[in-house]
């Protein structure tokens, strides 16, 4: 019997923009597998890195961190391209460096688009909406994590638009080295809320369990789903919180996993975001 073939994918991030925007030590393996989770062939992997030639000659320490971040790139696979920072002095007299991968970043993923079947792409910028829209109407599949200042639009236009924050270690967990692994009672977890009864004071948080295939599963009763669940008593959220804002998809919050009873429970729910 023959296996069926791989879905080719490419992955390409903005990673100025994204460590700008709420990102700061995302895991880049985490994404490689977040982005062929459903037995993807990472085909291209592109990573856009603003790099300053000018403080590199002068700044040891820089020069050393930026060399040894970008061969961890290289090791998860990333082809890591360099965008050279210009300076430039304003008409107050300050002076302003800029790097931007956009136009490299949006020419790169057409012209190699032909090759792929999935193309994810990890910027919040809505400059790409019409990125977008071509690579749809080349067949191409078009998926969208960022962390924050997302564009609306963007978020819209994409067949998928995850934020990086429910990626399960995609991004550190406060106390997260001393606790269990995501999603097992006694860890620490983000995810949203998404039914809440005022009268009764409770509601139900929903987080992602794993990364794999699935995501347009969140009925947690199915076995197959990727996802989690947590009953969230109103004494759970901290007190500051407006609770007619719930229930919310765009809320996020970090939260303990507790072993109840009836299931597992969430508490000490602080709301990260926005």
């Amino acid at each position: 019997m023959t296996k069926p073939r791989s879905q080719r994918v490419g992955l390409y991030i903005d990673v100025a923009n994204i460590t700008r925007n709420g990102g700061y030590g995302m895991r880049f393996d985490i994404l490689r597998d977040f982005a062929c989770r459903e037995a993807g062939e990472p085909v291209r992997l592109n990573a856009y890195v603003a790099y300053d030639e000018e403080r590199a000659r002068t700044d040891r320490d820089y020069r050393d961190r930026t060399f040894n971040f970008h061969s961890t790139l290289r090791d998860y696979g990333y082809k890591v391209i360099e965008k050279i920072v210009t300076w430039y002095v304003d008409e107050a007299g300050n002076r302003f460096g800029k790097a931007n991968a956009d136009l490299d970043m949006a020419v790169d993923v057409l012209l190699q688009s032909e090759n792929l079947e999935k193309v994810m792409l990890t910027t919040g910028d809505g400059d790409f909406i019409q990125v977008v829209r071509a690579l749809q109407n080349r067949g191409c599949r078009v998926e969208a994590v960022a962390f924050q200042n997302v564009s609306s639009n963007l978020k819209r236009e994409v067949d998928l638009f995850m934020s990086g924050y429910l990626i399960p270690n995609l991004l550190p967990v406060e106390g997260g080295e001393a606790r269990k692994n995501w999603g097992e009672p006694g860890s620490r977890v983000r995810g949203i809320c998404y039914t809440f009864n005022r009268l009764k004071n409770f509601g139900f948080m929903r987080y992602l369990n794993r990364i794999g295939p699935g995501l347009w599963i969140t009925d947690t009763r199915r076995a197959d789903s990727p996802y989690g669940t947590a009953f969230a008593h109103d004494s759970g959220f901290e007190p500051s919180l407006d609770r007619d804002a719930l229930p919310s998809r765009d809320l996020i919050f970090e939260f303990d996993l507790t072993q109840g009873e009836k299931g597992l429970q969430a508490s000490n729910i602080v709301r990260i975001y926005p």
